[in-house]
């Protein structure tokens, strides 16, 4: 006599499974699957056993199946039943069942040392040697999921970051002074490192900024969401709205929060009217709100930061003033030479380098399109397909007017001298 018995589930016994699942780990890994995942199961009536002793229940073993194979997802035993069998015949009751019902193989993933690891040896599992388990987990919870949506935030694709050519200065510094500490926050916490929240980026347009904030909320795997002015104002009111959204963002567990053109709603309160110092006044005081919490990072971004309230750029509301400015010769380069392989031209990209000094990223990316949708339509008439040439490039480069001009490169240089805090 084992002194057990073993059955069906049926739905009374969910408590129990739970209590079960709570009183049977042996392992400071987690499970592959959450508790939440093996409830569902439960409820979807997947096949599931459980052993009771003088009717109190002392063991279950739950699955799922997915078209002929099937996952062990919970395999609990009491403490005091354990080491006498119950573990290899709740496996065998339950595999009995999954190959009853058309399962061909049956799968299970432990933690080292997890419950329920000797019973399948003993029932025959082979244990894969030289596997490595990866992981990968979504930034959002499902409950936040809708939230996300009423807010307008979108998750942007992973490898955003990398996507980005050029630009290696500007790059390496965010990686650093951002990137890093947000994403290795246990870490640099032990270094003293206070986690960034709030960072400004200025320069002439065109030069990356919007790019560079979605790029950072997709190298974080953090939702990315832009606020935009205009609309709270048609809304709520500005001033209302700004308060209402961050009170709204504060739900979330993790968030990027975008405002681009921030000088519009944070320009010099001096000399401006009672509606305008109350937005900056409302904006200044959710800054101070969003710090305090862990998990989200403010990027705003502007053109002219000599526009900017002084209150806005001092230590305390924004941690670092980081300058992105039109790439230099070897980010132009590494532009280009990302165009070229796109369209499969055989052209210059030194050449073309040199050719575009003062070019912003949106000035190159716009000569690049124009020699693509000439090769695209010069195809389509004549039949034969043509690689674009240096000469393609060059030609379309002397027609473009760049959008930073000689003053507003001075006047981006002297604003770098003047408010950059790296």
């Amino acid at each position: 006599m084992t002194g057990w018995r073993v059955r069906d589930y049926t739905q009374d016994d969910l408590e129990a499974v739970i209590r079960l699942d709570a009183e049977s780990g042996t392992s400071e890994e987690p499970p592959l699957f959450p508790l939440s995942e093996a409830v569902a199961a439960l409820q979807a009536l997947h096949p599931a056993v459980v052993a009771t002793a003088d009717e109190v229940a002392v063991g279950a073993a739950v699955s799922r199946v997915e078209g002929d194979r099937a996952w062990i997802l919970r395999l609990c035993l009491a403490p005091a039943w354990r080491h006498q069998g119950l573990g290899s015949d709740l496996v065998t009751a339950l595999e009995h069942r999954l190959f009853a019902g058309g399962v061909r193989s049956v799968h299970a993933v432990l933690p080292e040392g997890g419950t329920g690891a000797a019973a399948l040896h003993n029932c025959g599992f082979d244990a894969r040697s030289g596997l490595v388990f990866f992981e990968k987990r979504g930034p959002v919870t499902p409950q936040e999921v809708g939230m996300l949506s009423s807010l307008g935030a979108e998750l942007p694709p992973g490898g955003l970051w990398r996507r980005v050519a050029g630009m290696q200065r500007e790059k390496q510094l965010i990686e650093r002074r951002l990137v890093l500490p947000l994403a290795q926050p246990e870490l640099a916490a032990q270094h003293g490192v206070e986690l960034p929240r709030a960072v400004m980026l200025f320069g002439p347009p065109g030069t990356g900024k919007s790019t560079f904030a979605h790029a950072i909320a997709s190298r974080l795997g953090w939702p990315f969401l832009e606020l935009f002015p205009a609309r709270l104002a048609a809304e709520y009111g500005l001033a209302s709205g700004l308060n209402r959204r961050f009170d709204e963002i504060a739900g979330l567990d993790h968030v990027l929060v975008f405002i681009d053109e921030v000088e519009e709603i944070a320009g010099a309160r001096s000399g401006a009217d009672a509606t305008a110092v109350g937005v900056v006044n409302e904006l200044l005081k959710a800054i101070v709100r969003f710090r305090g919490q862990d998990g989200r990072l403010l990027v705003c971004a502007t053109n002219d930061v000599t526009t900017l309230d002084s209150a806005f750029l001092r230590h305390g509301r924004f941690d670092y003033v980081l300058p992105i400015g039109p790439p230099d010769h070897r980010a132009r380069t590494a532009l280009w030479e990302s165009y070229l392989a796109r369209a499969g031209a055989e052209a210059d990209s030194a050449a073309l380098a040199s050719a575009s000094e003062g070019f912003t990223p949106a000035d190159i990316a716009h000569v690049a399109r124009t020699v693509s949708q000439v090769q695209f339509e010069r195809t389509v008439d004549t039949g034969t397909r043509t690689r674009p040439t240096t000469e393609d490039y060059l030609g379309t480069i002397s027609g473009t007017r760049p959008t930073v001009s000689s003053a507003m490169s001075r006047e981006f240089a002297h604003q770098t001298e003047e408010f950059a805090r790296i």
